[in-house]
């Protein structure tokens, strides 16, 4: 079976390998060759008996097979002999190595041990002498020398080549300590020594010592050259109080400047002498400070506090731009703040220039000065922070004082009947009051970051709230026929009969400069949240949340917009009732408008152009204006409209007419009475035309006949898409047909109604019903819901 396969196998190989004569001839072309391998017609069985003809060819062949191996075999041993003698010379050259770079060591070695030894000798020597200067290059030196010994300390020459480095490091810091003393001494006022070249070289030294002594000499050096601002500022001195808190920094400034006269060479740069010396006095003087205030904290007054806050602020401002604050953090100091950008608002503006009436004008106020951007901000005036309860108080009390100023200024002067520029008449305290804010803001601010702030902020939401109930709402206009009180439920609702007084042209300019105000109000409390979130500490911004009184100037707005929308629709009742008691049976001809439409649109060019020039400054309360009015007077209208019966041909036509031109004039209403015609919002738009063209859809189906009676049903369905029979029957009242008539229509009306769509609840379908007045009011209410809620 494997004989087949094998022959199967080479039949196939030969198939394969056959070549065409031209690819055999193209072939032997390109790659010419004798050897009879290359052959096409080449035979291996020939070629082998050609090679060996004989069997002792054959056997000579196997010969010098056998004596090819052994030729390999020997070339084999050869190379083996040849890998040891290698090997062995190579080893030797290791040892050489190995003994080359041991001895490289050794001397190396030796050569560090003579430079310690001679260091130390001479190490020893300069400190008897206190030859300062050579000993602070040398000492590195050994030292450095020394780190090389480390794994050698169990040999006892070395050990006690150590112990002697040891102990000259510790004899140099006693001796210049000592040396510092004596040109120093901690008692007296005057010093006995000075400056020297001496002391200067063992400042270089003791960078070099145990950093402890470093330590101690900027301890005791310090400590002595502020021991005479301890004696000059002790508690019971006059000059300790807060009053003449300008001493005590105009005494470290002469220091600083005598310091650096007669000591600023002999300390190293890099140990920033300096700036400790003033840090220390800072220390010092927060803890006077802080002893000399608990104990005659009844003398503290609002005006002396401020004062001393601000010397003393403005002193850690001087000492931002002399010092980069290395000695008290690790970095490298901080960049200057960018100036702020210039704007009109008082929360946008910078916070440096305003003349506080608690300041005195000639006080030296930094420049832009923010807390985080200096590294000394309260490093004395944090002492101050236990005290700042009388300050808050005291801003309780001007703030107070301030609401009743503008109280009484309101009465004396009256409203405001022209605009401002931007055309809004907003009452000017209402700009004093957010000034001060700002004012004292930025100066607690910088007295503290914590909880004076979050007081501050306490004190800035109970005045906020009294200037909306005393400033705006207790001046809002009252009207005669809501005595009781402003609500939203009692403007909304319809008073038939009632005939409640106008308000004058004054009363009107008032009602809208209040509206200005209240906005201007909103959006600067808005921005003084975000101020008063940038100022206090990361901890406590939850904690600052003016959304309650934002609510409340919001809803002065929306009082105000009520109170002109009450006016004009009170104005227009007469007018309506007037319309629905016409005897519309009896008219013969149709003519221009009627006198009740005009009347409406009398009233509508007295009020409308001059809330408009009122509310200039902020339109879209205009334009809420025009849509409470319109959601309030079309339902009406329409209400009206229904109680006009009978009704006769003409008589309807008439009332078609009037209810064209009151639609245009409420298309107009924005721009009423201006010279310059703007377009009505969409919004608007949409509701007039919506309410009005349901109105004049009643009066049409008014004018069909109603019979056929399925024809009218159907007409009236198509018309109005009103499934409420009440409001039916009312159309049917206003017709002048009887109540038996009626009855038939009525139950044909029931039975000519689309059938709702079968289906899953909650699927869509079309409403029918007619809104009734109380539903037309529930839509305006959720309308001034939605409102308030995006103000």
């Amino acid at each position: 079976m494997m004989e087949e396969e094998e022959l199967e196998f080479a039949e196939d190989l030969e198939a394969i390998l056959h070549l065409t004569p031209e690819v055999q001839l193209a072939i032997e072309q390109v790659f010419p060759s004798q050897d009879p391998l290359d052959r096409a017609d080449f035979n291996a069985v020939e070629y082998i008996n050609t090679l060996f003809p004989t069997e002792q060819a054959l056997a000579e062949a196997q010969v010098a097979i056998g004596q090819l191996f052994g030729k390999i075999k020997d070339i084999k041993d050869k190379a083996e002999k040849s890998e040891q003698m290698v090997k062995e010379i190579t080893r030797d050259i290791k040892q050489l190595d190995h003994a080359k770079r041991h001895l490289t060591t050794s001397i190396t070695t030796l050569n560090h041990l003579h430079m310690l030894a001679g260091g130390v000798d001479s190490l020893e020597a300069m400190t008897r002498k206190r030859q300062y200067g050579e000993v602070a290059n040398l000492l590195q030196g050994v030292v450095n020398v020394l780190e090389h010994f480390h794994k050698y300390m169990g040999i006892p020459q070395i050990r006690q080549l150590s112990e002697r480095v040891k102990a000259a490091q510790s004899e140099l810091g006693t001796q210049i300590l000592a040396d510092f003393e004596e040109a120093f001494p901690a008692q007296g006022s005057k010093r006995a020594g000075g400056p020297s070249n001496v002391l200067r070289d063992a400042c270089l030294v003791a960078n070099v010592l145990d950093p402890r002594i470093k330590q101690e000499i900027i301890k005791k050096f310090i400590r002595q050259h502020l021991s005479e601002y301890m004696v000059l500022f002790q508690e019971n001195q006059d000059v300790a109080w807060l009053d003449k808190i300008d001493r005590r920094y105009a005494w470290i400034k002469r220091q600083l400047v005598d310091y650096e006269e007669k000591y600023g060479r002999m300390f190293p740069e890099e140990w920033c002498m300096t700036e400790r010396i003033a840090v220390e006095f800072c220390h010092i003087t927060r803890t006077e400070l802080a002893k000399v205030m608990r104990t005659r904290a009844k003398e503290i007054e609002v005006k002396l506090l401020l004062f001393a806050i601000q010397r003393t602020t403005n002193f850690e401002g001087l000492l931002a731009k002399r010092f980069s604050g290395c000695t008290l953090t690790d970095g490298p100091g901080v960049k200057k703040p960018e100036p702020p950008l210039e704007s009109t608002n008082p929360f946008l503006e910078g916070e440096v220039g305003d003349d506080g009436s608690e300041m005195e004008e000639d006080l030296d106020r930094p420049k832009k000065h923010k807390a985080p951007d200096n590294p000394f901000h309260g490093i004395i005036s944090k002492c101050f922070e236990p005290h700042l309860y009388v300050y808050i108080e005291s801003q309780d009390k001007n703030l107070g004082e301030m609401i009743d100023r503008f109280v009484s200024d309101f009465r004396a002067q009256g409203p405001p009947r022209v605009g401002t520029e931007d055309g809004g008449a907003v009452l000017p305290s209402c700009a004093d009051l957010f000034v001060y804010y700002k004012k004292c803001m930025v100066q607690c601010s910088q007295l503290s970051t914590g909880e004076p702030m979050i007081a501050l902020t306490t004190i800035f939401q109970k005045y906020l709230r009294e200037y909306a109930w005393k400033i705006l709402s207790g001046n809002l206009p009252k009207t005669s026929s809501n005595s009781g009180g402003l609500t939203i439920k009692s403007l909304l609702q319809e008073k038939e009969g009632s005939e409640a007084a106008k308000f004058n042209v004054e009363e009107l300019c008032l009602i809208c400069s209040i509206l200005s105000t209240a906005e201007y109000c909103l959006a600067t409390t808005q921005q003084l949240e975000e101020k008063l979130k940038e100022k206090v500490d990361k901890t406590l911004v939850e904690r600052i949340n003016l959304t309650g009184e934002m609510d409340t100037f919001s809803n002065v707005i929306s009082n105000s917009i009520q109170l002109l929308v009450q006016d004009l629709d009170a104005a227009c009742d007469p007018a309506l009732t007037a319309m629905s008691k016409m005897p519309w049976q009896s008219v013969e001809h149709v003519g221009d408008q009627s006198p009740y439409v005009t009347s409406v649109i009398m009233h509508i060019k007295q009020n409308v152009p001059i809330i408009r020039e009122n509310l200039a400054s902020t339109r879209k309360y205009f334009t809420q204006f025009c849509i409470k009015f319109t959601n309030s007077f079309i339902p009406k209208f329409i209400n009206h409209l229904f109680r006009c019966k009978p009704i006769s041909m003409v008589g309807a036509e008439q009332l078609l007419l009037d209810t064209h031109s009151l639609k245009t004039v409420l298309l107009d209403l924005p721009s009423i009475g201006s010279q310059v015609v703007r377009k009505a919002p969409a919004s608007y738009t949409k509701i007039v035309v919506k309410g009005m063209t349901r109105a004049e859809m009643i009066l049409k189906v008014v004018m069909a006949p109603h019979e056929p009676t399925v024809v009218f049903v159907d007409n009236y369905i198509k018309l109005l898409a009103d499934g409420n029979p009440e409001t039916f029957q009312k159309t049917l009242d206003m017709k002048g047909l009887k109540r038996s008539e009626q009855s038939s229509m009525l139950e044909l009306f029931r039975q000519r109604l689309p059938a709702p769509p079968s289906g899953a609840d909650g699927g869509p379908s079309l409403s029918f019903s007619t809104p009734t007045p109380e539903q037309e009011n529930s839509r305006i209410r959720k309308l001034e819901k939605l409102i308030k809620k995006r103000l």
